[in-house]
Order: structure tokens, then sequence, then C-alpha cells
């Protein structure tokens, strides 16, 4: 040092040795290396296409045979309108109405235990495994003019086969268990401790179910 200078040499060795001893940002990271079990092995592929195929062909088949010609015109008929407004109406209700019927009885499912969660989901899942034939002839079983159920409204004056509440319900029949299955399955999977934190700090079940539970099951 001269005269009370600094030497800028000095200077400018400090200031390098400086910038080295800094900490350098941290590097980027390296790509995670890929674990074998993240990829399907290549023989899935077969049967997963066959699959796809067996859903899809028979679509394909129905558009490449229709008459496209025709579809104008019979999609814009009076029996077709009909039919679509029939379908359309019939499927809204069932919609409520297995909404109605349905949340409830997963609820019930989802917080039962033991014997009566399987009795449950056992009878929930019958309308699954029978062929739509034999769905059609247990409804008529117990709703036809000579059914379990169907003399008795009969005798009441209430007619139910062959009628827009037969439609409703055959339909509410086949898509209840749907609807039960997966609200149960959502339930199950997040568990009741958000509802037992809102009854302790007061909530009534009626609050409880409307406030927490529904919500979580949407």
């Amino acid at each position: 040092m001269t005269g009370g200078r600094r030497d800028p040499r000095a200077v400018a060795s400090s200031t390098t040795a400086t910038r080295g001893d800094a900490p350098t940002p941290d590097a980027a990271p390296a790509a995670a290396p890929r674990r074998r079990g993240e990829h399907l092995p290549a023989w899935l592929l077969i049967p997963a296409i066959i699959a796809v195929l067996l859903l899809v062909l028979p679509f394909v088949a129905l558009l490449v045979r229709l008459d496209w010609a025709t579809v104008p015109a019979a999609i814009t008929s009076p029996a077709a309108l009909q039919a679509l407004g029939l379908s359309l109406t019939t499927a809204a209700i069932a919609t409520v109405v297995c909404a109605v019927l349905g949340v409830p009885l997963a609820v019930a499912m989802a917080r039962s235990r033991g014997w009566l969660a399987s009795v449950l989901r056992t009878l929930t899942t019958l309308p699954l495994v029978l062929p739509p034939l034999v769905g059609g002839i247990a409804l008529l079983a117990l709703l036809g003019r000579n059914g379990l159920l169907g003399g008795a409204l009969a005798v009441a004056g209430i007619r139910i086969p062959f009628t827009t509440a037969a439609v409703v319900i055959a339909q509410a029949f086949v898509a209840l268990p749907f609807l039960v299955i997966s609200i149960e399955g959502a339930l199950r999977a997040i568990g009741t401790e958000h509802e037992r934190v809102a009854a302790g700090l007061g909530a009534s079940r009626f609050t409880v179910f409307r406030r927490v539970t529904l919500p979580l099951a949407a």
C-alpha cells in the first residue's frame, strides 16, 4: 500500500477470490430416472387394443351401414321428435330419482361396516350383473298386472306397465347402481375426519350431511 492507497492488483485479486468463494446457484436438478414400474409391459397393449376395438367397432359398423340420405327426414319426423322428447323427459326424472334415493344409500353404505356393508353392496350391484332381459322380466314380475305389487296397484287404479312411469323406473333401475357405487367410493376415500370436526364444533347431523357430506360427495 502506497500513500494510503491500495494496490489495484491486490484489489482485483481480492475481488476475484471473493467471487470464487460466493455460492453459485444450484444447477437445474437432473431428471429423475424413470422407474421400470411406471410403464406398462408391451404385451398389455394387445388386450388393451382389442378392448378398444370391441367398444368402438360396433359403432363404426353402425355408422358405415347407415343410410345418411334418410337421416335428416328420420330425425325430424313427428315420431322421432316425440320419442326424443319422451327420452329427455324420462331421463331427467330418472336422474332426480337416482339422486334423491341414491345419495342416502351411498352414504349409508360408505359409513357402514361389516356384514351390513357387504349385503348393501351386493344388493346394489345386482342390477349390473343381470342381463337387460332378465332385469326387464324382474320389473314386470314386480309391477306387472299380475306382479307382486302390480296387482295391488291395479286394484287401486294405478297402472304402471307400458307407461311413462315404467320407463322412468326402468331407467332408474339401471342407472342407480352406477351413482351409488361412485359416490360410495368417493366417500370412503375421503373418510369421516371432516364430518367429525364439524360435529365437534356443534353442527347437527343434518347440517353435517348438508354442509359437509354432500359437498364432499359431489
